[in-house]
């Protein structure tokens, strides 16, 4: 992983990481709240030698007391101390429990003994150090005292007692907020490695190609949009999915320059992945550039085109395949220009049968003859063989992807099975893709005119305007054009 790829890493997982960080925070301050305050009250003890009467004397003096400081300071903390303090105060603790309230330090080459006290009470804490600094030098004289009774070689001097704090010291909440900060940001850091190490969803073109062998003909973006409406009007939408559909059936049209697919089923490996969706405004976008386009609901388990475009879904694909209505009476026309729908019609107890019979391959070849392009929206390939089924007897399929969502191996599944029975697999298309972060894509409409229709920027501005600001759709348009004449439209396979 280069850095490239880390800060990638960040700006996908940055949910991830403010969220760890912040339950990081969340215990430092509930850790802080729960920690008993503590108050600390010092003194300081000042080690002196006899009087000398020469200046090797003195030296030796302070030689002495420096050397006599590192014994006293253990010494401080010891159990001894402690209970002679608990004694003296009358203290309801043991010496060990007070012991570790107590810390001596001194100060390198000086013969100076700082004692510091922690207490849950202020005044207990001063009352506490300064009762144990007495009591030590008292301990002191009697320890250095020769049994003659003479003057001792050391004597202690408390040189400074103890006052009431007003502050506790414990908890230390600035410190305990930046521990906690910090280590929120490196666990949430970690925690996004971690999840994007053990993620195997496909979510970069790479992958997706790999896996599925065929190349990304198309990136449609994610638009909440689409949940309440299916279909795109592209007559006069230029939004970042629209564009991206535009750009999707310009694909299409150059995957087989000599032989173009026209019969290509949509389908991808588990539901919930946009494949109804893609496939309607497929449809729509091959519309728009002025083709004779059906979408026909291979999906006779659970048909959504009828609820989609508003269309009656008891007479369709099913009801001509069992003989009981003829094609030209189960096509609806749609309020979409260049647009017919044969709805999936009432559901049989034997799709899987009734899409593999001959019956069907003659419906979708007499479709064929009838219009520009064929889409069909079929079933997921892992849920049932539906979609293989079709995809065998049509010139392509589309698989869906969608990004983020679907597993590396359910997508090497499916592509199995498309395998399996002999099916081209055409393209990959990613679906629902971010509009935010590494993987988000954008447009730039400035190009296209003050005129927001297409239609009308058709009209208006001549051919060589038009290739100059859309190159892929209007030349499309303008080699259909150049091919059916003026007066009629012509299939892109019509010498066939």
């Amino acid at each position: 992983m280069n850095l490239q790829d880390f800060v990638k890493l960040l700006r996908n997982r940055w949910i991830v990481i403010c969220v760890t960080a912040v339950a990081a925070i969340l215990v430092a301050v509930i850790a802080t709240l729960l920690t008993t305050p503590l108050y600390q009250s010092s003194t300081r003890l000042f080690v002196a030698t006899s009087d000398a009467s020469s200046l090797a004397e003195t030296y030796q003096g302070n030689r002495f007391s420096q050397e006599r400081v590192v014994s006293y300071t253990e010494l401080l903390m010891g159990e001894t101390l402690a209970q002679r303090t608990i004694d003296k105060l009358g203290l309801e603790m043991s010496a060990a429990s007070l012991q570790r309230n107590i810390k001596a330090s001194a100060k390198p080459n000086t013969v100076l003994i700082d004692v510091k006290v922690l207490d849950e009470s202020p005044v207990r804490a001063r009352d506490i150090a300064n009762t144990l600094s007495d009591e030590f030098v008292a301990m002191i004289r009697e320890l250095e005292t020769p049994e003659s009774g003479t003057t001792p070689d050391a004597r202690v001097v408390v040189e400074q007692r103890a006052s009431i704090s007003t502050k506790p010291v414990v908890p230390k909440t600035a410190r305990n907020l930046g521990i906690g900060v910090l280590l929120g940001i490196l666990s949430g850091i970690g925690l996004a490695v971690v999840r994007d190490l053990l993620d195997n969803t496909v979510k970069n073109r790479e992958t997706l190609e790999h896996i599925t062998g065929a190349g990304l003909v198309g990136s449609i973006p994610l638009d909440k949009d689409r949940r309440k409406t299916a279909a795109i009007s592209f007559d006069r939408e230029n939004s970042a999915i629209a564009e991206a559909f535009r750009k999707l059936r310009t694909n299409l049209q150059f995957l087989a320059v000599d032989n173009p697919p026209r019969v290509i089923v949509l389908t991808s490996s588990m539901p919930h992945e946009g494949k109804s969706t893609t496939a309607i405004n497929i449809a729509l976008a091959l519309a728009e550039a002025d083709h004779n386009v059906v979408l026909v609901d291979g999906d006779m388990r659970r048909p959504m085109l009828d609820k989609y475009l508003d269309l009656v879904g008891t007479v369709g694909f099913s009801t001509v395949l069992s003989g009981r209505a003829a094609l030209g009476e189960a096509l609806q026309k749609t309020r979409f220009p260049g647009l017919s729908v044969l709805t999936s019609g009432a559901i049989p107890p034997n799709p899987s049968e009734l899409l593999g019979s001959m019956s069907a391959k003659k419906l979708l070849s007499e479709l064929r003859a009838q219009f520009d392009y064929v889409i069909v929206d079929s079933t997921p390939l892992l849920a049932v063989t539906d979609a293989a089924i079709l995809g065998a007897g049509a010139d392509g399929v589309l698989i869906m992807a969608r990004f983020g969502q679907t597993k590396r191996e359910q997508l090497a599944h499916a592509v199995g099975h498309l395998e399996n029975v002999g099916a081209l697999l055409l393209g990959a298309v990613f679906t629902m893709m971010p509009t935010r972060g590494s993987a988000s894509y954008s447009y730039s409409y400035s190009y296209y005119g003050a005129d927001t229709s297409r239609k009308a920027s058709r009209r208006e501005v001549s051919t060589e305007t038009a290739v100059q600001s859309l190159p892929a759709d209007t030349g499309e348009a303008g080699q259909n054009k150049n091919e059916a004449g003026p007066g009629r439209r012509r299939r892109p396979d019509a010498r066939s």
